[in-house]
């Protein structure tokens, strides 16, 4: 007798036919018709580390919170919505990365603010009172004979003669405020990168050119951290909405979302002009 076989056992199930995250963002990214170098320059996310997440190779991006952030900023880019990849990626590389170690560590240290600027206000109203004080004294003294007295002949003593111009004080003018374009005067001949910590904390990090790390750690809000290299400053802001940040001496207009991770880099082009 034989025991036939049941119809669960014949049951066929559909394989996995999704395209790859490369596949999917280089997809999209012709649709919209636009170049790797485009994509790039939208993104500054470098043109071989394009190339290499297009192919499924995220070797390049120096860790799983990289990869995420440019698998993000190049969906966007090309115009389809991050939420699957990331959950792609998140399933092929065994789930969602474990926070950094390093913000609790930074948690502790208090960087030094920077030194305070003078209070040009309040030095001018200290110059004005002091100016008013003397031409009060002066105009007292100089003025005002004492009453009754008289000159060597009998006759009343003559009124003194006014001060002239020259003896009058010269009206203190105000110090110039320090403008912007002083404030940001920065080398010519390097990328320099001021960041504020403006609207809460963020965990940044900094690279110069040649991959050195200049800066891993958590900025508190208020504070602020400038970068040089001779040729590009390499950056990671965990919650870039927080961040105010200046370029060669320029305010970045650009607007980024509280939450959200970026990965920039500039050279000493930057920012460009428009």
């Amino acid at each position: 007798m034989s025991i036939g076989n049941s119809p669960e056992d014949d049951r066929t199930f559909p394989a996995d036919d999704r395209d790859s995250i490369g596949r999917a963002l280089q997809q999209a990214r012709i649709a919209a018709g636009l170049t790797v170098e485009e994509v790039s320059a939208s993104t500054r996310v470098r043109i071989p580390i394009v190339q290499a997440i297009e192919e499924d190779d995220f070797s390049r991006c120096g860790g799983d919170v990289y990869a995420r952030g440019h698998i993000r900023t190049l969906a966007r880019a090309v115009g389809i919505d991050p939420a699957d990849l990331i959950e792609q990626y998140d399933a092929d590389h065994g789930g969602r990365p474990a926070p950094t170690p390093a913000a609790p560590l930074f948690e502790a240290e208090r960087i030094r603010p920077e030194p305070r600027r003078p209070n040009w206000t309040a030095a001018m109203v200290a110059a004005i009172v002091a100016v008013v004080g003397f031409v009060g004294f002066t105009m007292f003294d100089g003025n005002e004979a004492p009453k009754g007295t008289t000159t060597a002949d009998g006759g009343p003593a003559p009124a003194p003669e006014k001060a002239t111009s020259a003896a009058k004080p010269k009206p203190v003018k105000p110090a110039p405020k320090p403008s912007e374009s002083a404030i940001a005067a920065v080398p010519q001949d390097k990328v320099t990168v001021k960041l504020t910590a403006v609207d809460g904390k963020s965990w940044i990090s900094a690279k110069a050119e040649d991959g050195n790390l200049l800066f891993d750690g958590l900025l508190l809000e208020g504070e602020s951290k400038t970068f040089q290299d001779d040729e590009r400053v390499d950056l990671v802001l965990g919650n870039a909405g927080a961040i105010e940040l200046y370029v060669n001496g320029k305010k970045v207009e650009e607007k980024f979302e509280s939450g959200q991770v970026e990965r920039l880099s500039y050279t000493k082009g930057d920012p460009e002009a428009g």
